[in-house]
């Protein structure tokens, strides 16, 4: 008897060779970035102080494929094509007749997906003369990949943590600092705008808003920094599209095609990177997906917020994007998810979801990290919080294929292993992980602030 297929694995001649771009298959255009003090749409020279020119290009390109440079392909071969999965022994224990597969992002040096796009940012950057990175980081997975594609790129980072994972991810904060970046957990006493939260609210848990209005404003105080962002940007999505376009063949050797397609989202990176070739494909006509976006109860933006204008960071330096926002001003509790922890969402995910093109589910974090203990137990990888959400709602998915009797193909990106997050995992075999939901009149009075801002 010959051994079930478990990992479909690519050579590497198969990583993608381009950037899939979503917005060439829009069938309605993305609304215009605005300017954070006129109001009106931006051009390249407003965001060139923070982005190299090439990545500005990408950020409004509307051609369908954008070439990868071959450095940046040759980097991307340290740990790309990454496998894909059957679930075979997670299939067994739910007894389930649904046939469940995920993409292992966590094989990256970082553990996560995000150096897709750590490494094409720094590349770029570096090719346009940059010395020197600005960024924030939550959990730590973006701060440590663009640490890692820093020392590949020759370049040097100053990470803004948000404190509340600065004090529970310390060994996050040592890989950064190894890769040979220098980290401050955010708010912070090095920027302006970090001594003033801190002068206002000392014990203040920080946020991704909060720590990326500090980066912004790092990167626009000296001319050989710029600003790198891991998530949200229209950008950003398109470098993580290769693990979408990876996936597509895989699922392809493997005889099958998903059904549903599930992703976390935070600010949309990982969830656009698995998702946008398939959404691609079916905006074309070609094929027809379910596809979920699941975010946490206590950062619930695609399910609870509205859908408007609103910077992207608290101190109001960013441009206004249109997206589904809890409001700048929100600062969500402190998860262990840390890279979930946004006050908005991608716009490009937004307006797919605005427009009825994907589905959104927010689940509480115990049942999350239940769902975690149950995949590690059965598959052996230990994932990180930010990823037991997709896992969450696969099992459920599965279970309702199980009471349906019918043999679903359902498809999830597993984004990062959890390796330094046992901590967390510690605390919620002890019985000590707290439910924390979004606070409603907080988010209500976060809401109310943004009355001055444009709304359409």
């Amino acid at each position: 008897m010959g051994l079930r297929r478990t990992k479909f694995v690519l050579d590497e001649d198969r990583i993608p060779r381009a950037w899939y771009n979503i917005a060439a298959d829009l069938p309605f255009p993305p609304p215009a970035v605005l300017h954070p003090g006129t109001g009106q749409p931006i051009g390249p020279q407003d965001l060139a102080p923070l982005f190299p020119m090439a990545l500005i290009g990408q950020e409004v390109s509307t051609e369908r494929e954008i070439e990868i440079p071959d450095p940046v392909r040759q980097a991307y071969a340290l740990y790309r094509p990454s496998p894909l999965y059957r679930a075979h022994r997670l299939e067994a224990a739910l007894q389930t007749p649904a046939h469940i597969y995920y993409k292992y992002e966590g094989v990256s040096p970082a553990g996560s997906h995000k150096p897709n796009t750590a490494l094409a940012q720094a590349f770029f950057n570096r090719e346009e003369g940059v010395r020197r990175l600005a960024t924030e980081t939550g959990a730590g997975q973006w701060g440590s990949a663009l640490a890692f594609a820093a020392s590949v790129f020759d370049l040097e980072v100053k990470v803004y943590m948000v404190r509340a994972s600065y004090d529970q991810k310390p060994y996050r904060r040592n890989l950064m600092e190894v890769y040979g970046a220098e980290v401050v957990a955010s708010p912070s006493e090095t920027t302006g705008y970090g001594r003033r939260v801190l002068e206002e609210t000392p014990d203040n848990p920080g946020s991704l808003g909060i720590a990326i209005s500090e980066a912004v404003e790092d990167a626009g105080g000296r001319e050989d920094t710029k600003y790198s962002l891991g998530s949200v940007l229209n950008h950003v999505l398109l470098h993580q599209t290769v693990i979408g376009q990876e996936a597509i063949e895989q699922m392809a050797m493997a005889g099958e095609e998903p059904e549903i397609i599930i992703g976390c989202t935070g600010g949309g990176s990982n969830f656009a990177g698995l998702t946008f070739p398939f959404l691609g494909r079916k905006l074309r006509g070609e094929a027809d997906y379910r596809v979920i976006a699941v975010e946490p109860e206590a950062a619930p933006s695609l399910t609870r917020g509205v859908y408007r204008y609103d910077f992207g960071d608290t101190a109001q330096m960013t441009p206004l994007v249109k997206m589904h926002t809890l409001g700048h001003d929100f600062i969500p509790e402190p998860i262990h998810a840390g890279g979930l922890r946004y006050h908005g969402m991608a716009p490009l995910v937004s307006l797919l979801r605005e427009q009825g093109v994907i589905e959104a589910q927010a689940v509480h974090q115990r049942a999350t990290f239940e769902a975690g203990v149950q995949f590690a137990r059965a598959e052996g990888i230990l994932p990180a919080p930010e990823p037991t959400h997709a896992i969450k709602v696969a099992v459920d998915e599965a279970m309702r294929a199980k009471q349906e009797g019918r043999p679903t193909v359902i498809l999830f990106n597993l984004c990062g292993h959890g390796h330094f997050d046992l901590a967390a995992y510690e605390q919620y075999m002890a019985g000590q992980l707290e439910d924390l939901a979004y606070p409603a009149e907080r988010v209500a009075d976060a809401l109310r602030a943004l009355e001055p801002l444009p709304v359409g």
